[in-house]
């Protein structure tokens, strides 16, 4: 039992029984050093169980992890004005107006660069969708939001943005660009046949 955490911190964690997730949450208020409202909350939207399996696999056997194995699935964004159908651009300003969350969402460590950020590809603009960086594991993110079921063009698309990062910004020193694509819905066949192990696809799931 750790020492760090006050009674109101175990007391929330007295209804789970399986003593992986337990310990789960316990490094998680460690490291982040969580509240019990905090903490409540990520029990709450199951955190835990929206970690990809091999994650949790890794977790218990203290297996070395990276940062895509704690971006969730579903990825939950808090939907303010209750609407039905969104667009992109609606989608990107949810995500915005709770940036602290959505970072969250993707692991621990995350840091927010911007949005809409545009590059030059040739004689052309371009714009990524979310450019993020992850301190712990010292890579940048490049997100694409989609509000369709994955295509295999997505694919291909935010692996131009990726190298384009890894040419222009990425030092010698860090690591190489993660891509994440968010999405309405998964494809694991796409993904299967994706021979790019840096990406990864999410849905995205509204509240």
């Amino acid at each position: 039992m750790s020492g760090n955490l006050t009674w109101s911190h175990w007391y929330e964690m007295l209804s789970i029984k399986e003593i992986d997730k337990i310990v789960y949450y316990v490094n998680q208020c460690e490291i982040n050093n969580l509240n019990v409202r905090d903490l409540r909350s990520k029990i709450k939207s199951q955190e835990y169980e929206r970690l990809p399996k091999d994650t949790r696999n890794k977790i218990i056997k203290k297996d070395k992890l990276k940062v895509e194995d704690f971006v969730k699935n579903p990825i939950l964004i808090k939907n303010s004005y209750n609407y039905n159908e969104i667009s992109e651009k609606v989608l990107k300003q949810l995500i915005l107006e709770d940036i602290d969350d959505f970072l969250l969402e993707l692991g621990n460590n995350f840091s927010y660069i911007g949005n809409e950020y545009k590059i030059k590809i040739g004689n052309s603009y371009n714009y990524i969708d979310l450019l993020l960086y992850n301190i712990e594991f010292n890579c940048y993110v490049v997100v694409e939001l989609k509000v369709t079921e994955l295509k295999k063009e997505y694919i291909g698309q935010i692996q131009v943005y990726m190298n384009y990062i890894d040419d222009n910004l990425r030092k010698i020193y860090q690591d190489k660009t993660i891509g994440i694509i968010i999405c309405k819905k998964d494809n694991k066949f796409i993904m299967e046949y994706c021979s790019d192990d840096r990406i990864l696809s999410r849905e995205y799931e509204l509240l």
